[in-house]
Protein backbone atom coordinates (compact mmCIF):
# COMPACT_ATOMS: atom_id res chain seq x y z
CA UNK A 1 0.00 0.00 0.00
CA UNK A 2 1.35 3.43 -0.94
CA UNK A 3 2.24 5.81 1.87
CA UNK A 4 0.07 8.93 2.06
CA UNK A 5 1.51 12.02 0.39
CA UNK A 6 3.10 14.38 2.87
CA UNK A 7 0.72 17.10 1.66
CA UNK A 8 -2.20 15.19 3.23
CA UNK A 9 -0.72 15.14 6.72
CA UNK A 10 -1.66 17.34 9.64
CA UNK A 11 1.86 18.74 9.94
CA UNK A 12 1.76 19.93 6.32
CA UNK A 13 -1.68 21.46 6.73
CA UNK A 14 -0.56 23.33 9.83
CA UNK A 15 2.31 24.84 7.88
CA UNK A 16 -0.01 25.73 5.02
CA UNK A 17 -2.10 27.78 7.44
CA UNK A 18 1.04 29.47 8.82
CA UNK A 19 2.22 30.27 5.31
CA UNK A 20 -1.00 32.11 4.55
CA UNK A 21 -0.22 34.59 7.31
CA UNK A 22 3.59 34.62 7.31
CA UNK A 23 4.87 37.73 9.10
CA UNK A 24 6.88 40.41 7.35
CA UNK A 25 10.60 40.68 7.96
CA UNK A 26 10.21 44.26 9.16
CA UNK A 27 7.79 43.15 11.87
CA UNK A 28 9.92 40.17 12.87
CA UNK A 29 12.99 42.32 13.44
CA UNK A 30 10.96 45.08 15.08
CA UNK A 31 9.51 42.62 17.59
CA UNK A 32 12.71 40.75 18.44
CA UNK A 33 15.98 42.60 19.05
CA UNK A 34 17.72 39.25 19.57
CA UNK A 35 16.46 37.71 16.35
CA UNK A 36 19.94 37.10 14.91
CA UNK A 37 20.90 35.09 17.99
CA UNK A 38 17.68 33.07 17.97
CA UNK A 39 17.77 32.36 14.23
CA UNK A 40 21.39 31.50 13.54
CA UNK A 41 23.39 28.36 14.07
CA UNK A 42 27.04 27.32 13.67
CA UNK A 43 28.95 24.08 13.11
CA UNK A 44 32.18 22.85 11.51
CA UNK A 45 33.34 26.38 10.70
CA UNK A 46 30.11 27.45 8.97
CA UNK A 47 27.72 30.05 10.42
CA UNK A 48 24.16 29.97 9.10
CA UNK A 49 22.20 33.19 9.62
CA UNK A 50 18.59 32.51 8.70
CA UNK A 51 17.13 35.45 10.59
CA UNK A 52 16.17 37.08 7.27
CA UNK A 53 13.72 34.28 6.53
CA UNK A 54 10.00 34.86 7.10
CA UNK A 55 10.00 32.39 9.96
CA UNK A 56 9.05 32.87 13.57
CA UNK A 57 9.36 30.43 16.46
CA UNK A 58 5.98 28.86 15.77
CA UNK A 59 6.86 28.25 12.13
CA UNK A 60 10.22 26.76 13.03
CA UNK A 61 8.57 24.43 15.53
CA UNK A 62 6.01 23.38 12.91
CA UNK A 63 8.77 22.67 10.38
CA UNK A 64 10.64 20.58 12.92
CA UNK A 65 7.43 18.68 13.62
CA UNK A 66 7.14 17.97 9.88
CA UNK A 67 10.71 16.65 9.84
CA UNK A 68 9.99 14.34 12.76
CA UNK A 69 6.73 13.19 11.21
CA UNK A 70 8.68 12.23 8.06
CA UNK A 71 11.23 10.32 10.18
CA UNK A 72 14.22 12.43 9.20
CA UNK A 73 16.30 11.18 12.14
CA UNK A 74 15.63 7.50 11.48
CA UNK A 75 16.24 7.84 7.75
CA UNK A 76 19.43 9.80 8.38
CA UNK A 77 20.70 7.00 10.60
CA UNK A 78 19.83 4.42 7.92
CA UNK A 79 21.78 6.45 5.34
CA UNK A 80 24.86 6.64 7.54
CA UNK A 81 24.70 2.93 8.43
CA UNK A 82 24.86 1.96 4.77
CA UNK A 83 21.32 0.69 4.34
CA UNK A 84 20.03 0.69 0.72
CA UNK A 85 18.26 4.06 0.89
CA UNK A 86 18.47 4.41 -2.92
CA UNK A 87 15.38 2.27 -3.26
CA UNK A 88 14.83 2.48 -7.02
CA UNK A 89 18.31 1.09 -7.65
CA UNK A 90 18.64 -1.03 -4.50
CA UNK A 91 21.86 0.63 -3.38
CA UNK A 92 23.46 2.05 -0.30
CA UNK A 93 24.55 5.69 -0.53
CA UNK A 94 27.88 6.12 1.18
CA UNK A 95 29.70 9.24 0.07
CA UNK A 96 30.06 9.84 3.82
CA UNK A 97 32.23 6.68 4.04
CA UNK A 98 34.71 8.31 1.66
CA UNK A 99 35.63 10.85 4.32
CA UNK A 100 35.75 8.65 7.40
CA UNK A 101 39.08 8.95 9.25
CA UNK A 102 41.83 6.44 8.53
CA UNK A 103 41.31 3.20 10.42
CA UNK A 104 37.52 3.44 10.33
CA UNK A 105 35.32 0.51 9.33
CA UNK A 106 31.85 0.47 7.82
CA UNK A 107 30.54 -2.85 6.59
CA UNK A 108 28.10 -2.97 3.68
CA UNK A 109 27.34 -6.64 3.37
CA UNK A 110 30.77 -8.25 3.17
CA UNK A 111 32.47 -5.07 1.94
CA UNK A 112 34.26 -2.71 4.30
CA UNK A 113 33.42 0.52 2.51
CA UNK A 114 35.61 2.71 4.71
CA UNK A 115 38.67 0.47 4.38
CA UNK A 116 38.23 0.17 0.60
CA UNK A 117 37.93 3.94 0.29
CA UNK A 118 41.08 4.45 2.38
CA UNK A 119 43.03 1.98 0.24
CA UNK A 120 42.12 3.76 -3.01
CA UNK A 121 42.83 7.13 -1.38
CA UNK A 122 46.34 5.91 -0.52
CA UNK A 123 46.92 4.86 -4.14
CA UNK A 124 45.69 8.24 -5.40
CA UNK A 125 47.97 10.05 -2.93
CA UNK A 126 51.03 8.05 -3.98
CA UNK A 127 50.37 8.65 -7.67
CA UNK A 128 49.76 12.36 -7.15
CA UNK A 129 52.94 12.70 -5.15
CA UNK A 130 54.97 11.07 -7.94
CA UNK A 131 53.57 13.58 -10.45
CA UNK A 132 53.93 16.60 -8.17
CA UNK A 133 57.55 15.78 -7.27
CA UNK A 134 58.57 15.17 -10.88
CA UNK A 135 59.20 11.43 -10.58
CA UNK A 136 56.39 10.72 -13.05
CA UNK A 137 57.56 11.71 -16.51
CA UNK A 138 56.27 11.68 -20.05
CA UNK A 139 57.62 9.67 -22.96
CA UNK A 140 60.38 12.21 -23.63
CA UNK A 141 61.53 12.24 -20.04
CA UNK A 142 60.08 15.62 -19.14
CA UNK A 143 57.97 16.28 -16.05
CA UNK A 144 54.24 16.88 -16.29
CA UNK A 145 53.04 20.42 -16.80
CA UNK A 146 49.38 20.03 -17.86
CA UNK A 147 46.53 17.97 -16.42
CA UNK A 148 43.42 17.52 -18.58
CA UNK A 149 40.45 16.15 -16.65
CA UNK A 150 37.93 14.56 -19.02
CA UNK A 151 34.58 13.99 -17.33
CA UNK A 152 31.06 15.35 -17.24
CA UNK A 153 28.54 16.07 -14.50
CA UNK A 154 29.95 15.11 -11.13
CA UNK A 155 33.19 13.94 -12.74
CA UNK A 156 33.77 17.52 -13.88
CA UNK A 157 31.83 19.98 -11.72
CA UNK A 158 33.16 18.68 -8.40
CA UNK A 159 36.90 18.57 -9.06
CA UNK A 160 36.78 21.74 -11.16
CA UNK A 161 34.96 23.71 -8.49
CA UNK A 162 37.17 22.47 -5.63
CA UNK A 163 40.45 22.94 -7.52
CA UNK A 164 39.54 26.56 -8.29
CA UNK A 165 38.29 27.26 -4.77
CA UNK A 166 41.49 25.98 -3.20
CA UNK A 167 43.92 27.66 -5.59
CA UNK A 168 45.95 29.28 -2.76
CA UNK A 169 46.68 25.80 -1.39
CA UNK A 170 48.18 24.54 -4.65
CA UNK A 171 51.86 23.71 -4.22
CA UNK A 172 52.74 22.65 -7.74
CA UNK A 173 53.26 24.30 -11.11
CA UNK A 174 50.69 22.10 -12.83
CA UNK A 175 48.11 23.79 -15.07
CA UNK A 176 44.63 22.26 -14.95
CA UNK A 177 42.14 22.01 -17.80
CA UNK A 178 38.64 20.62 -17.26
CA UNK A 179 36.90 19.44 -20.42
CA UNK A 180 33.33 18.18 -20.25
CA UNK A 181 31.42 19.28 -23.33
CA UNK A 182 31.10 16.94 -26.29
CA UNK A 183 31.37 20.12 -28.38
CA UNK A 184 34.83 19.60 -29.85
CA UNK A 185 35.68 23.27 -29.45
CA UNK A 186 36.03 22.73 -25.73
CA UNK A 187 38.78 20.14 -26.10
CA UNK A 188 40.30 21.59 -29.27
CA UNK A 189 40.98 24.95 -27.63
CA UNK A 190 42.75 23.29 -24.71
CA UNK A 191 44.86 21.07 -26.96
CA UNK A 192 45.77 24.02 -29.17
CA UNK A 193 47.11 26.00 -26.22
CA UNK A 194 49.19 23.06 -25.04
CA UNK A 195 50.50 22.37 -28.55
CA UNK A 196 51.45 26.02 -28.98
CA UNK A 197 53.68 25.68 -25.92
CA UNK A 198 55.15 22.43 -27.34
CA UNK A 199 54.10 20.57 -24.18
CA UNK A 200 52.06 17.63 -25.44
CA UNK A 201 54.70 15.34 -23.97
CA UNK A 202 54.18 17.08 -20.59
CA UNK A 203 50.44 16.39 -20.52
CA UNK A 204 48.59 13.99 -18.25
CA UNK A 205 45.02 13.05 -19.20
CA UNK A 206 42.56 11.83 -16.58
CA UNK A 207 39.60 9.94 -18.06
CA UNK A 208 36.92 10.08 -15.38
CA UNK A 209 34.06 7.76 -16.31
CA UNK A 210 32.54 5.24 -13.93
CA UNK A 211 31.61 2.79 -16.68
CA UNK A 212 34.17 3.98 -19.23
CA UNK A 213 31.25 4.29 -21.66
CA UNK A 214 29.94 7.84 -21.02
CA UNK A 215 29.35 9.24 -24.53
CA UNK A 216 30.74 12.74 -24.03
CA UNK A 217 33.70 11.67 -21.94
CA UNK A 218 34.73 8.79 -24.19
CA UNK A 219 34.49 10.87 -27.37
CA UNK A 220 36.77 13.43 -25.76
CA UNK A 221 39.05 10.67 -24.49
CA UNK A 222 39.51 9.14 -27.95
CA UNK A 223 40.22 12.56 -29.44
CA UNK A 224 42.78 13.32 -26.73
CA UNK A 225 44.37 9.90 -27.26
CA UNK A 226 44.63 10.50 -31.00
CA UNK A 227 46.17 13.93 -30.32
CA UNK A 228 48.81 12.42 -28.04
CA UNK A 229 49.70 9.83 -30.69
CA UNK A 230 49.81 12.45 -33.44
CA UNK A 231 52.06 14.58 -31.24
CA UNK A 232 54.69 11.86 -31.16
CA UNK A 233 53.71 9.68 -28.19
CA UNK A 234 54.44 6.00 -29.01
CA UNK A 235 51.38 3.82 -28.49
CA UNK A 236 53.19 1.75 -25.89
CA UNK A 237 53.95 4.95 -23.93
CA UNK A 238 50.32 6.09 -23.68
CA UNK A 239 50.16 4.76 -20.15
CA UNK A 240 52.64 7.48 -19.13
CA UNK A 241 50.11 10.11 -20.23
CA UNK A 242 46.66 8.64 -19.56
CA UNK A 243 45.14 7.46 -16.27
CA UNK A 244 41.55 6.60 -15.47
CA UNK A 245 39.01 6.85 -12.68
CA UNK A 246 36.59 4.04 -13.41
CA UNK A 247 35.16 0.72 -12.30
CA UNK A 248 35.72 -0.79 -15.76
CA UNK A 249 39.37 -1.82 -15.53
CA UNK A 250 39.35 -3.96 -18.69
CA UNK A 251 37.98 -1.17 -20.89
CA UNK A 252 40.46 1.32 -19.45
CA UNK A 253 43.32 -1.12 -20.04
CA UNK A 254 42.24 -1.64 -23.65
CA UNK A 255 42.27 2.14 -24.07
CA UNK A 256 45.92 2.31 -23.05
CA UNK A 257 45.79 2.81 -19.29
CA UNK A 258 48.03 0.67 -17.11
CA UNK A 259 45.98 -1.40 -14.69
CA UNK A 260 47.75 0.11 -11.68
CA UNK A 261 46.68 3.56 -12.94
CA UNK A 262 42.97 2.80 -12.96
CA UNK A 263 41.58 4.26 -9.73
CA UNK A 264 38.19 2.77 -8.85
CA UNK A 265 35.11 3.88 -7.01
CA UNK A 266 31.87 2.06 -6.29
CA UNK A 267 28.18 1.95 -7.16
CA UNK A 268 27.39 3.37 -3.72
CA UNK A 269 29.01 6.65 -4.81
CA UNK A 270 26.72 8.78 -6.97
CA UNK A 271 28.38 11.00 -9.54
CA UNK A 272 27.28 14.27 -7.96
CA UNK A 273 28.55 13.02 -4.58
CA UNK A 274 31.88 11.72 -5.88
CA UNK A 275 34.42 14.53 -5.48
CA UNK A 276 35.51 12.86 -2.23
CA UNK A 277 36.51 9.71 -4.12
CA UNK A 278 39.17 9.06 -6.76
CA UNK A 279 37.16 11.48 -8.92
CA UNK A 280 39.01 14.10 -6.85
CA UNK A 281 42.34 13.00 -8.36
CA UNK A 282 42.81 16.37 -10.07
CA UNK A 283 42.27 18.09 -6.72
CA UNK A 284 44.91 15.89 -5.04
CA UNK A 285 47.31 16.69 -7.87
CA UNK A 286 46.68 20.39 -7.30
CA UNK A 287 46.77 20.73 -3.52
CA UNK A 288 48.48 17.53 -2.37
CA UNK A 289 47.23 14.66 -0.24
CA UNK A 290 47.50 16.40 3.18
CA UNK A 291 45.28 19.30 2.08
CA UNK A 292 42.86 16.84 0.47
CA UNK A 293 42.68 14.96 3.77
CA UNK A 294 41.81 18.28 5.45
CA UNK A 295 39.04 18.73 2.87
CA UNK A 296 37.68 15.29 3.77
CA UNK A 297 38.00 16.05 7.48
CA UNK A 298 35.92 19.21 7.11
CA UNK A 299 33.18 17.21 5.42
CA UNK A 300 33.40 14.54 8.12
CA UNK A 301 32.98 17.20 10.80
CA UNK A 302 29.73 18.26 9.14
CA UNK A 303 28.71 14.59 8.86
CA UNK A 304 29.23 14.23 12.60
CA UNK A 305 27.21 17.35 13.28
CA UNK A 306 24.39 16.10 11.02
CA UNK A 307 24.43 12.73 12.79
CA UNK A 308 24.51 14.03 16.35
CA UNK A 309 23.07 17.54 16.68
CA UNK A 310 19.44 17.91 17.74
CA UNK A 311 17.21 18.99 14.88
CA UNK A 312 16.73 22.44 16.42
CA UNK A 313 20.48 23.14 16.06
CA UNK A 314 21.24 20.96 13.05
CA UNK A 315 22.50 23.05 10.12
CA UNK A 316 21.56 20.68 7.27
CA UNK A 317 18.10 20.12 8.76
CA UNK A 318 17.46 23.84 9.25
CA UNK A 319 18.71 24.72 5.77
CA UNK A 320 16.49 22.02 4.27
CA UNK A 321 13.39 23.06 6.20
CA UNK A 322 13.87 26.71 5.25
CA UNK A 323 13.93 25.63 1.61
CA UNK A 324 10.75 23.60 2.08
CA UNK A 325 9.04 26.55 3.77
CA UNK A 326 9.94 28.84 0.86
CA UNK A 327 9.06 26.37 -1.90
CA UNK A 328 5.93 24.77 -0.51
CA UNK A 329 4.31 27.33 1.75
CA UNK A 330 5.45 30.70 0.39
CA UNK A 331 5.39 29.61 -3.27
CA UNK A 332 8.97 30.50 -4.20
CA UNK A 333 10.03 28.39 -7.18
CA UNK A 334 13.68 29.40 -7.47
CA UNK A 335 16.81 29.78 -5.34
CA UNK A 336 19.76 32.00 -6.16
CA UNK A 337 23.22 30.95 -4.98
CA UNK A 338 25.37 34.06 -4.48
CA UNK A 339 28.94 33.27 -3.38
CA UNK A 340 30.75 36.48 -2.52
CA UNK A 341 34.15 34.98 -3.27
CA UNK A 342 35.56 34.77 -6.78
CA UNK A 343 37.18 31.40 -6.21
CA UNK A 344 33.71 29.96 -5.53
CA UNK A 345 32.65 30.94 -9.05
CA UNK A 346 31.77 27.34 -9.95
CA UNK A 347 29.83 26.65 -6.76
CA UNK A 348 26.44 27.64 -8.26
CA UNK A 349 26.91 25.17 -11.13
CA UNK A 350 28.01 22.45 -8.70
CA UNK A 351 24.95 23.02 -6.51
CA UNK A 352 22.69 23.10 -9.57
CA UNK A 353 23.59 19.49 -10.28
CA UNK A 354 23.59 18.44 -6.64
CA UNK A 355 20.11 19.81 -5.94
CA UNK A 356 18.25 19.68 -9.25
CA UNK A 357 19.48 16.22 -10.23
CA UNK A 358 18.73 14.94 -6.73
CA UNK A 359 15.33 16.44 -5.95
CA UNK A 360 14.04 17.39 -9.39
CA UNK A 361 11.49 14.57 -9.12
CA UNK A 362 7.74 14.35 -9.70
CA UNK A 363 6.91 11.00 -8.08
CA UNK A 364 7.48 9.60 -4.62
CA UNK A 365 9.67 6.59 -3.91
CA UNK A 366 6.64 4.35 -4.33
CA UNK A 367 5.65 5.90 -7.67
CA UNK A 368 2.86 8.29 -6.69
CA UNK A 369 2.75 11.64 -8.51
CA UNK A 370 3.33 14.47 -6.05
CA UNK A 371 0.91 17.39 -5.79
CA UNK A 372 3.46 19.84 -4.34
CA UNK A 373 6.63 21.55 -5.49
CA UNK A 374 9.92 19.76 -5.05
CA UNK A 375 13.28 21.22 -6.10
CA UNK A 376 13.41 24.95 -6.94
CA UNK A 377 15.35 26.18 -9.95
CA UNK A 378 18.89 27.11 -8.88
CA UNK A 379 20.99 29.83 -10.51
CA UNK A 380 23.76 32.15 -9.49
CA UNK A 381 26.93 34.10 -10.14
CA UNK A 382 29.79 35.13 -7.87
CA UNK A 383 29.65 38.29 -5.83
CA UNK A 384 28.99 41.66 -7.32
CA UNK A 385 28.75 40.20 -10.84
CA UNK A 386 25.27 38.94 -9.99
CA UNK A 387 24.29 42.36 -8.64
CA UNK A 388 24.92 43.84 -12.08
CA UNK A 389 23.13 41.01 -13.89
CA UNK A 390 19.97 39.63 -12.29
CA UNK A 391 19.62 41.32 -8.90
CA UNK A 392 17.22 43.82 -10.43
CA UNK A 393 14.72 40.98 -10.67
CA UNK A 394 15.50 39.87 -7.12
CA UNK A 395 14.76 43.32 -5.73
CA UNK A 396 11.84 44.53 -7.83
CA UNK A 397 10.64 41.60 -9.94
CA UNK A 398 7.17 40.14 -9.63
CA UNK A 399 8.36 36.76 -8.31
CA UNK A 400 10.35 36.74 -5.03
CA UNK A 401 13.46 34.56 -5.21
CA UNK A 402 15.19 33.43 -2.00
CA UNK A 403 18.97 33.79 -1.93
CA UNK A 404 21.78 31.91 -0.24
CA UNK A 405 24.56 34.45 0.29
CA UNK A 406 27.94 32.80 0.95
CA UNK A 407 30.75 34.99 2.27
CA UNK A 408 34.25 34.58 3.71
CA UNK A 409 35.62 36.82 6.46
CA UNK A 410 39.37 36.48 5.95
CA UNK A 411 41.08 38.32 3.12
CA UNK A 412 43.65 36.32 1.15
CA UNK A 413 43.84 38.47 -1.99
CA UNK A 414 46.42 40.95 -0.68
CA UNK A 415 44.72 43.99 -2.21
CA UNK A 416 43.69 46.44 0.54
CA UNK A 417 40.04 47.37 0.73
CA UNK A 418 38.65 44.81 -1.71
CA UNK A 419 37.39 42.24 0.78
CA UNK A 420 35.68 44.82 2.98
CA UNK A 421 33.92 46.23 -0.10
CA UNK A 422 32.88 42.70 -1.04
CA UNK A 423 31.50 41.92 2.42
CA UNK A 424 29.72 45.29 2.56
CA UNK A 425 28.01 44.51 -0.74
CA UNK A 426 26.98 41.06 0.46
CA UNK A 427 25.48 42.24 3.73
CA UNK A 428 23.83 45.28 2.14
CA UNK A 429 22.15 43.19 -0.55
CA UNK A 430 20.57 40.86 1.99
CA UNK A 431 19.47 43.90 4.01
CA UNK A 432 17.90 45.57 0.97
CA UNK A 433 16.11 42.38 -0.06
CA UNK A 434 14.72 41.89 3.43
CA UNK A 435 13.50 45.37 4.26
CA UNK A 436 13.12 47.16 0.92
CA UNK A 437 12.08 50.81 0.76
CA UNK A 438 8.53 52.07 1.12
CA UNK A 439 6.88 54.84 -0.84
CA UNK A 440 6.87 57.01 2.27
CA UNK A 441 10.61 56.45 2.71
CA UNK A 442 11.26 57.43 -0.90
CA UNK A 443 9.22 60.60 -0.46
CA UNK A 444 10.92 61.37 2.84
CA UNK A 445 14.28 61.41 1.10
CA UNK A 446 13.12 64.54 -0.66
CA UNK A 447 14.68 63.55 -3.95
CA UNK A 448 13.95 66.11 -6.70
CA UNK A 449 11.92 63.69 -8.76
CA UNK A 450 8.42 63.89 -10.17
CA UNK A 451 5.78 62.20 -8.03
CA UNK A 452 5.09 59.60 -10.70
CA UNK A 453 8.72 58.47 -10.48
CA UNK A 454 8.59 57.60 -6.77
CA UNK A 455 6.95 54.16 -7.24
CA UNK A 456 9.83 53.14 -9.51
CA UNK A 457 12.21 53.72 -6.61
CA UNK A 458 10.36 51.62 -4.06
CA UNK A 459 11.40 48.11 -3.09
CA UNK A 460 8.82 45.65 -1.71
CA UNK A 461 11.22 43.88 0.65
CA UNK A 462 10.25 40.59 2.29
CA UNK A 463 12.65 38.83 -0.07
CA UNK A 464 14.10 36.04 2.13
CA UNK A 465 17.75 35.08 2.29
CA UNK A 466 20.26 33.00 4.24
CA UNK A 467 23.82 34.10 4.85
CA UNK A 468 26.42 31.38 5.23
CA UNK A 469 29.60 32.87 6.67
CA UNK A 470 32.98 31.14 6.71
CA UNK A 471 35.89 32.57 8.69
CA UNK A 472 38.28 31.53 5.92
CA UNK A 473 38.09 29.52 2.71
CA UNK A 474 40.20 26.49 3.57
CA UNK A 475 40.07 22.83 2.57
CA UNK A 476 38.26 22.10 5.84
CA UNK A 477 35.61 24.81 5.61
CA UNK A 478 34.96 24.06 1.94
CA UNK A 479 34.49 20.38 2.76
CA UNK A 480 32.05 21.29 5.52
CA UNK A 481 30.10 23.64 3.24
CA UNK A 482 29.66 21.03 0.52
CA UNK A 483 28.65 18.33 3.00
CA UNK A 484 26.10 20.77 4.47
CA UNK A 485 24.38 21.07 1.09
CA UNK A 486 24.56 17.31 0.49
CA UNK A 487 22.73 16.62 3.73
CA UNK A 488 20.27 19.44 3.05
CA UNK A 489 19.28 17.62 -0.15
CA UNK A 490 18.78 14.34 1.71
CA UNK A 491 16.56 15.95 4.34
CA UNK A 492 14.41 17.64 1.71
CA UNK A 493 14.04 14.41 -0.24
CA UNK A 494 13.04 12.61 2.95
CA UNK A 495 10.34 15.17 3.77
CA UNK A 496 9.04 15.18 0.18
CA UNK A 497 9.10 11.38 0.04
CA UNK A 498 11.29 11.22 -3.08
CA UNK A 499 14.59 9.51 -3.94
CA UNK A 500 17.55 11.89 -3.97
CA UNK A 501 19.96 9.35 -5.39
CA UNK A 502 18.69 8.30 -8.81
CA UNK A 503 18.50 10.36 -12.01
CA UNK A 504 16.26 8.56 -14.47
CA UNK A 505 15.40 11.90 -16.05
CA UNK A 506 18.74 12.09 -17.84
CA UNK A 507 18.36 8.68 -19.50
CA UNK A 508 15.73 9.33 -22.17
CA UNK A 509 17.74 12.03 -23.92
CA UNK A 510 20.78 9.73 -23.98
CA UNK A 511 18.80 6.95 -25.67
CA UNK A 512 17.27 9.29 -28.26
CA UNK A 513 20.69 10.81 -29.01
CA UNK A 514 21.80 7.51 -30.52
CA UNK A 515 18.85 7.46 -32.90
CA UNK A 516 19.34 11.11 -33.88
CA UNK A 517 23.07 10.63 -34.40
CA UNK A 518 22.36 7.69 -36.67
CA UNK A 519 19.88 9.78 -38.67
CA UNK A 520 22.45 12.56 -39.07
CA UNK A 521 24.74 9.95 -40.63
CA UNK A 522 22.04 8.62 -42.95
CA UNK A 523 20.68 5.71 -40.95
CA UNK A 524 16.92 6.03 -41.10
CA UNK A 525 16.36 4.04 -37.89
CA UNK A 526 13.15 4.68 -35.93
CA UNK A 527 10.58 7.15 -37.22
CA UNK A 528 11.25 10.69 -36.00
CA UNK A 529 8.82 13.47 -35.25
CA UNK A 530 8.40 16.17 -37.87
CA UNK A 531 10.46 18.80 -36.06
CA UNK A 532 13.47 16.57 -35.40
CA UNK A 533 13.35 15.15 -38.93
CA UNK A 534 13.19 18.66 -40.37
CA UNK A 535 16.21 19.82 -38.38
CA UNK A 536 18.23 16.78 -39.42
CA UNK A 537 17.27 17.33 -43.07
CA UNK A 538 18.50 20.94 -42.86
CA UNK A 539 21.85 19.84 -41.42
CA UNK A 540 22.31 17.16 -44.06
CA UNK A 541 21.34 19.57 -46.82
CA UNK A 542 23.89 22.10 -45.56
CA UNK A 543 26.54 19.38 -45.73
CA UNK A 544 25.55 18.36 -49.25
CA UNK A 545 24.30 14.96 -48.13
CA UNK A 546 20.70 15.27 -49.28
CA UNK A 547 17.69 15.16 -46.99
Amino acid sequence: MNAPLVSTTSAWQSLKALGARAPSLRSLFHDDAERFTRFSCEAAGVLLDYSKQRIDTATRDALLALARQQQVEARRDALLRGEPVNLTEGRAVLHTALRLPAGSHLMVGTQDAAADAAAVRARVAAFAESVRTGHWRGHRGRTMRHVINLGIGGSDLGPQMVQLALTPFAQSDLAFHFVSNVDGRHLADVLARIAAADEADRTLVIVASKTFTTLETMMNAHSARNWLLASGCPIDALEQHVVAVSTNVSAARAFGVAEQNVFPFWDWVGGRYSVWSAIGLAVVLAIGAPAFEAFLAGAHAMDQHFAQAPLERNLPVLLALIGIWNANFLGHGALSIAPYHQRLARLPAYLQQLEMESTGKRVTVDGQPVDYATCPVLFGEPGTNGQHAYFQLLHQGTQPVPVDFIAVVDDDCGLPGHNDALLANCFAQSQALAFGKTLDEVRAEGAPAAAWLAPHRTFPGDRPSNTLLLEALTPGTLGALLALYEHKVFVQATVWGINAFDQWGVELGKVLTKDVLGALHGDLGPALDGSTAGLIARVRERRGLGK
